[in-house]
């Protein structure tokens, strides 16, 4: 028996209606030059090879695809799975991508022909993070996802190596403390240890310390505890400071000198998915369920721009540069420029009001994917994903 996703075909609360309505009409904005994708946007991370220019994006439909910003080009595509990618990672090498997957495991492809290579199996939900380190001579690969555990794993082999207790609730993200993963021990053959910071939708940040032969949790009686509700992203600064962003509507930084407790608070607004950093003009740049990209002065935590062009909830954001690439639940990949310049101009539009959208705006040149694919969820996924998208608070 076949199953119909078209909206039209069930009963809508006028609320519901007007929802789709004010969706459509925004989705034709041109607002940081969007490339559209044929489904869901839920990670995003920078090509290393080209750091400046290009992404990889996980997708719903359970492909991954680098995407050249500038240009739009998004033919190379990464197959396999035929559930929603969640997060993503590449090693030091750069030679392999990972994808943590809702079918409970992770996949891998060789990035250089896009064949699949191993398939790490162990958790017993989905896949929520995903980070790689080398320790000595081995690649090794944590993941944390819905089940409340961290499994770290060979690289070379998919054996589970350890698996880290101490979560209530599901791992949202994971985060290498950059004092344990300096040049020179990477230079002497790879980190004897690697000091790796999680956090979860029980809004707890913990801290464990990794090597090969063991794992152990650092101040386990005493996790951090700056947020009111789920921990959904953690980032690294320069400056070696964590910062967070959470569900109950604020950004935060923990200074390393103060033993990570909170400096600054950014009051975004809203379930914040994302943060990241400009460190060349000192921005933060947080984003979520508001659909908008806010960009905040770090040294006064005020707000400088925001920027508005996605029509749902924004669910990564990675910095090329001086420009934060944002990705959505629209299927939308959209670039913000952040030097001094191009934030001015932004405010003075701003003032203008000319970045209001109207429902007239010609999108001829807005970059399209093929409109014969389709985002390979039915309508009962479709309402999980929604579902399993704000579960954690």
């Amino acid at each position: 028996m076949s199953s119909s996703t078209d909206p039209d075909h069930f009963f809508q609360t006028n609320q519901s209606l007007a929802e789709t309505e004010r969706k459509s009409l925004k989705s034709k904005n041109k607002s940081g030059n969007p490339i559209r994708l044929p489904s869901k946007i839920l990670a995003v991370i920078a090509d290393p090879q080209c750091p400046y220019e290009a992404v990889y994006v996980a997708e719903s439909a359970g492909n991954v695809r680098r995407v050249v910003v500038d240009t739009g080009g998004k033919g190379i595509i990464y197959r396999g799975p035929t559930a929603p990618l969640t997060s993503l990672a590449i090693d030091s090498t750069g030679s392999t991508l990972f994808a943590g997957c809702w079918d409970k495991s992770i996949w891998s492809w060789s990035l250089s022909n896009r064949q699949p290579l191993l398939r790490y199996r162990g958790h017993t939900d989905f896949v929520k993070c995903l980070t790689t380190l080398r320790l000595r001579s081995a690649e090794v690969i944590v993941s944390g996802a819905a089940d409340a555990s961290i499994i770290v794993w060979s690289m070379e082999t998919a054996e589970i190596l350890h698996v880290l207790k101490g979560h209530t609730r599901g791992v949202l993200d994971l985060a290498l403390d950059p004092s344990t993963s300096d040049l020179r021990n990477a230079l002497a053959g790879g980190l004897q240890e690697a000091k790796v910071f999680s956090a979860g939708s029980d809004r707890e940040i913990r801290q464990w310390r990794i090597s090969l032969e063991k794992c152990e949790q650092l101040d386990p009686e005493t996790p951090l505890l700056v947020h009111e509700t789920s921990v959904y992203a953690l980032h690294f600064d320069d400056d070696g400071d964590l910062w967070t962003a959470s569900a109950d509507g604020t950004a935060k930084s923990l200074s390393r000198f103060r033993n990570f407790q909170p400096d600054t608070t950014i009051q975004h607004g809203d379930y914040v998915r994302a943060v990241a950093l400009e460190e060349i003009g000192g921005y933060v740049v947080t984003a979520g369920r508001s659909e908008d990209v806010k960009v905040w002065d770090r040294g006064s935590g005020e707000l400088v721009s925001t920027f508005d062009g996605h029509y749902e909830e924004v669910t990564g954001l990675v910095m090329l540069q001086q420009r934060c690439v944002s990705v959505g639940i629209d299927g939308t990949i959209r670039s913000w420029g952040l030097t001094y310049e191009e934030l001015a101009n932004a405010k003075a539009q701003d003032k203008k009001g000319s970045e209001k959208l109207e429902a007239g705006d010609d999108v001829s040149n807005t970059r399209q994917a093929d409109q014969g694919e389709q985002s390979g969820l039915t309508e009962e996924e479709e309402r999980e994903l929604e579902e399993l998208m704000h579960d954690d608070d």
